[in-house]
């Protein structure tokens, strides 16, 4: 019985995180005035959208339980062959960089070079 106990905590503690994870937002949609917006576009070398991809989508479960982390999704390009879009926020540039010092993210530094025909980054803060 204790055991049971134990694992109603757990998802209790993991629900908990999710939840003030995602009250980065205001009831209004409104991010907070620190948060970030990245927007990755990615596209893979010539025969390696498969490894890229799975690459891409061994970043998703780790760096959505990170702290700070609001929304990280990834995207397949519906029209272009071999593109990928990542969505990210982040409570702050501060969240991005310590995202960027985590094993997962270290492991895809060192692998996307060999993958990646070409990669582009912006930074993004919202209005309204």
């Amino acid at each position: 019985m204790a055991k049971r106990a134990r694992k109603k905590s757990g998802v209790k503690r993991k629900l908990t995180k999710a939840r003030s994870r995602k009250r980065s937002a205001s009831k209004d949609g409104k991010l907070a005035k620190d948060a970030i917006t990245l927007i990755v576009l990615l596209k893979a070398r010539e025969a390696q959208e498969p490894l890229l991809e799975a690459e891409l989508r061994a970043l998703v479960g780790p760096t959505r339980r990170e702290d700070g982390c609001i929304t990280y999704d990834l995207h397949r390009g519906s029209d272009v062959p071999g593109a990928f879009l990542l969505h990210e926020v982040w409570a702050s540039r501060e969240h991005h960089r310590l995202h960027t010092l985590t094993p997962h993210f270290i492991r895809w530094n060192a692998r996307k070079d060999a993958l990646l025909a070409s990669r582009d980054v912006t930074y993004w803060t919202q209005v309204v």
